[in-house]
């Protein structure tokens, strides 16, 4: 088993720690990672890993002072080995795992469609990163939208979220939704799912100057406006959707909004190293009248409880149809070869430098 881990205290710096595979017991299977994505969303798991429970899902091999975690990633992998009655080798998985090239899940909550992982150290976290999609079973499956998915699904399934959350809040009575960051995948989804409402308010994305062009090219944002530019922003009734962590510019539309701005929504952090601390990059969303860190899964749990499974997979399935046919248009796949690769990217992703159309997807066919 090779891991690639992070240390918890400095999210630049990493390693790849290999040991021999562990037995597995009965009722676990071995998971081969075939493939996964790596996101600006997967930093800020890095980011909140301590305070939201992200480290806790997939502990870090030969790390006796708990100083290193895996940052969790959304991909697929196929099922090598089998102690499991119901789940057979060979069978193909989506979900949520380390960056590895093994995992060993006991599954539990098992239908055609499932199941979940039942190993103890996962049950108090979010039940909807411990389930896995099979893929034999998946209705209208297609293999060639893989990356796509891996890319989108945790990114989009948020923005849905979002888009919900506001709308049955009316928008708050704003008259401008704006997004900080709007170049982020999970932004794009949020403003295309937006423009798509009758009722939705004017959408303004924030950005840096390099990528307006690009933001401006998507066709979802009513308007766009550089950070340098902060000054053009009209001082109306607004809702801040928050996807970067960057204190700066935040401090700076919060100021001149004043009493206009009636609620900051903290999703993100794409630019977690602009915020000073870790501590304080999330303690913004507690300290801060007004301010309020959005929390997918919570949203989640409350809608299948409100619509049921099958309402809240027909709902989510139409939008991410739809965002998977827009990103068509704009998203381009960049293919890393193996961990060893990816920690050149991984650093790039880290530091912000990787291009807003880009998708990372790290192929461990090889590992």
């Amino acid at each position: 088993m090779t891991q690639l881990q992070t240390l918890k205290t400095n999210l630049n710096q990493t390693r790849i720690i290999s040991r021999n595979s562990e037995e597995i017991n009965d009722d676990e299977i071995l998971l081969k990672i075939e493939r996964f994505s790596f996101t600006a969303n997967n930093v800020t798991y890095g980011v909140a890993g301590d305070t939201i429970g992200y480290w806790q899902f997939f502990p870090a091999i030969d790390d006796p002072d708990n100083s290193w975690g895996c940052i969790p990633v959304w991909g697929f992998a196929e099922v090598v080995t089998s102690n499991n009655e119901v789940i057979e080798k060979g069978e193909r998985v989506f979900g949520y795992f380390p960056p590895a090239n093994f995992l060993i899940v006991k599954p539990i909550k098992v239908s055609p469609q499932s199941f979940s992982d039942g190993q103890e150290h996962r049950q108090e976290l979010p039940p909807v990163y411990n389930n896995y999609v099979r893929l034999n079973s998946e209705e209208n499956y297609d293999a060639s939208m893989d990356n796509i998915r891996a890319l989108l699904f945790p990114l989009h399934i948020t923005a849905f979220c979002l888009c919900d959350a506001l709308e049955v809040q009316s928008y708050e009575g704003a008259s401008q939704i704006i997004i900080v960051s709007a170049s982020s995948k999970t932004a794009i989804g949020l403003a295309q799912g937006l423009a798509e409402t009758d009722d939705s308010p004017k959408i303004v994305g924030l950005t840096s100057k390099n990528n307006v062009e690009f933001v401006e090219s998507l066709g979802c944002y009513n308007q766009v406006i550089s950070y340098d530019d902060l000054g053009s922003l009209s001082i109306d009734s607004s809702v801040i959707v928050d996807m970067s962590g960057n204190q700066a510019v935040l401090s700076s539309v919060q100021s001149s909004l004043g009493d206009n701005m009636l609620k900051c929504i903290t999703v993100g952090m794409t630019h977690w190293d602009k915020g000073g601390s870790v501590d304080e990059a999330l303690a913004q969303a507690e300290l801060q009248e007004r301010t309020e860190f959005f929390f997918a899964p919570a949203h989640i749990q409350k809608r299948i409880g409100d619509w049921g499974h099958d309402g809240y997979a027909e709902k989510t399935n139409a939008f991410m149809t739809a965002r998977s046919q827009q990103s068509r248009d704009w998203m381009q796949i960049k293919k890393i070869s193996g961990l060893e690769n990816f920690t050149k990217i991984y650093e790039e992703v880290v530091a912000g430098n990787i291009n807003p159309n880009e998708g990372i997807i790290v192929d461990l066919s090889n590992d």
